[in-house]
């Protein structure tokens, strides 16, 4: 497997937010029905720990940070977004990805990691467990998708270097 994880750039955009919207196309990885566009993704997501999978030197997956909440007490706690392009799946590339996203998240300050999923997206259930999340709680009815209401499986990862 011949894959790296770099640091996005602001150039990459095009092909992260194609990425992105397979996720929406697929109906199980978002509540957004459209891509956001690059200023108010990049406005919405912390500078730091924002990475790309590239595969034979091309972008094929991405992850980044967000803040859960504008309150100071809550600068410790991010929400993760991993996206990975349905040519790459299976490829062990969102495992990757993710584990340089919790050490990048941890060289941050940052503590806790949550994730809110769309129970019928099993892969990436299993993907954050795998990397020390851990399954906190259904919230149900949390939004509505296609005019369908939708509950998500809120996960979250402590760390044990930050905030101890």
């Amino acid at each position: 497997m011949d894959f790296t994880i770099a640091v996005m750039q602001s150039a990459e955009w095009p092909v992260v937010e194609r990425i992105y919207l397979e996720g929406i196309a697929d109906g199980n990885a978002t509540f957004e029905t459209d891509s956001p566009g690059w200023e108010k993704w990049n406005i919405g997501h912390y500078a730091h720990s924002r990475l790309v999978a590239k595969e034979n030197s091309q972008v094929v997956a991405w992850a980044a940070l967000s803040p859960v909440s504008s309150r100071r007490v809550y600068r410790g706690v991010a929400e993760v977004s991993i996206y990975v392009a349905e040519s790459a799946r299976r490829k062990g590339i969102g495992k990757h990805l993710l584990t340089e996203l919790i050490k990048s998240s941890e060289q941050n300050e940052i503590w806790t990691l949550q994730a809110g999923i769309f129970p019928e997206n099993a892969s990436s259930i299993a993907l954050h467990k795998s990397c020390g999340f851990r399954e906190v709680g259904v919230r149900e009815r949390i939004g509505q998708r296609g005019g369908r209401w939708r509950n998500t499986i809120l996960l979250e990862r402590r760390s044990p270097v930050v905030g101890n």
